[in-house]
């Protein structure tokens, strides 16, 4: 324990070892829901259901770990959802190839980010967007994950003429899920005004055990305990089409929504978390990167799609994580879900999304540390804040921030306060619109 609380400086971060147990934890079970719904988005595409949940926990894992020991920061991993819907219902379903084509593309894609990232071109991506954006991102986020957070728990519904309309949250007969996320809610809202440690996962464990007479929480009938084999997607390549034009644009798109989601979360959740040095840029970016690029890389062999860090690992921060303990933490949750599955997963959504929601109020707080009196930067503030959650996408939102942060700089005749970096991002986020 000495060893682990010198190497991450616990004191110099001013947290504990507890802490950052408890922080790990709490970001291990808002983030545990990938492990069921991967492996149900990825066998739409054909792959084997219990070998993409393996290899999700795996990938998970290596990536959480690198994480942990290499960046020393408390941030988790694993495949991104959106990248795996991309993997199963565009590129096998909708342009009709094989799974096998999909990984190829995801493992050239992780190729690909671990050399940017060694000559630092990610890193100076990130470090190029402008430092009100930074904030605007970290709210943006927050609104983002309580909206899932909301939609999860059936709070918030589809609508066709709204759009999204108010659930029905009082019948239970219908659906116990609002009834339960809202109880968690309050529990936890509670004892975090009480300012008691772990109040996000008491609010989990509560939402869980209310759950069990609801019918919400199932209980396994029996317990599995090795976990499926990865025989069936493991190294499964298929490098025949590799040259081919619809390679090059599954490979961009890959890249693109990868980094942007990532460079969004790193920049938000720091944010959150004052990680940020004082040029408001996250440290050791690099490494950060570096287990992203590492994560997708591996997760493509074992057989999964696009690593990426979580914003999840905002629930972790909001406890109090500060190191890569916490995401050592995560790590090992990851690989103890591999044994315990059937535990971890019997935990509902209605449950998680209480400390979805909570979160995404606390990640509110950079919004003091905007400038609001300057219209060029207010204004693509706004459009990084609201366009996240209304288009469902981190990167949408950076997009849409940063392209409208240098529209009006220049056109107001100060492109001087623009960088050359930034610009080529947002050229790189014009191409993106018509490909």
């Amino acid at each position: 324990m000495k060893f682990l609380e010198n190497y991450f400086k616990l004191a110099e971060n001013k947290t504990d070892f507890k802490t950052e147990l408890i922080a790990g934890f709490t970001t291990f079970m808002t983030m545990a829901y990938i492990l069921a719904v991967n492996p149900q988005i990825l066998s739409a595409a054909g792959m084997d259901k219990g070998a993409v949940f393996t290899a999700t926990a795996l990938a998970s894992a290596i990536a959480t770990l690198v994480m942990a020991f290499y960046a020393k920061l408390p941030f988790a991993l694993a495949p991104g959802m959106g990248l795996n819907a991309f993997f199963a219902f565009s590129v096998v379903l909708g342009m009709g190839h094989t799974w096998q084509f999909a990984l190829t593309a995801v493992f050239i894609e992780g190729i690909i980010f671990i050399l940017l990232t060694i000559f630092n071109v990610r890193e100076l991506i990130v470090n190029s967007i402008p430092a009100n954006i930074k904030h605007a991102i970290s709210v943006g986020i927050g609104l983002f994950i309580a909206f899932i957070g909301l939609k999860n728990a059936g709070i918030i519904v589809s609508n066709e003429a709204t759009f999204v309309a108010l659930g029905n949250i009082t019948d239970v007969s219908h659906s116990a899920a609002p009834m339960v996320t809202i109880i968690s809610l309050l529990v936890a809202g509670i004892l975090l005004a009480l300012r008691v440690k772990g109040a996000l996962l008491i609010g989990i464990l509560v939402g869980t055990l209310l759950g069990i007479p609801l019918n919400l929480t199932i209980i396994p009938s029996s317990f599995e305990v090795a976990p499926p084999s990865l025989s069936p997607i493991f190294m499964q390549f298929e490098w025949s089409d590799i040259f081919s034009m619809d390679m090059v644009v599954v490979c961009f798109t890959f890249l693109f929504v990868d980094m942007f989601d990532t460079v969004g979360t790193l920049i938000g959740v720091s944010s959150k978390a004052n990680l940020l040095d004082s040029e408001g840029r996250v440290p050791r970016a690099k490494q950060a990167l570096m287990a992203d690029a590492i994560g997708t890389t591996a997760g493509a062999m074992l057989g999964t799609s696009t690593v990426t860090t979580y914003v999840e690992s905002a629930a972790g921060v909001a406890e109090g994580g500060r190191t890569g303990l916490t995401a050592l933490t995560t790590g090992i949750l990851f690989l103890l879900a591999l044994l315990f599955s059937p535990i971890f997963l019997m935990i509902p959504s209605a449950a998680t999304a209480s400390a979805l929601i909570l979160v995404g109020a606390m990640m509110m707080t950079p919004i003091k540390n905007v400038e609001l009196d300057d219209y060029t930067e207010l204004i693509p503030v706004f459009f990084t804040v609201v366009m996240m959650p209304l288009t469902f996408s981190i990167s949408d939102g950076i997009m849409f921030g940063v392209l409208s942060y240098v529209f009006f700089k220049i056109l107001s005749g100060r492109i001087k306060e623009v960088s050359l970096i930034t610009i080529i991002v947002a050229i790189l986020f014009i191409i993106k619109f018509y490909m």
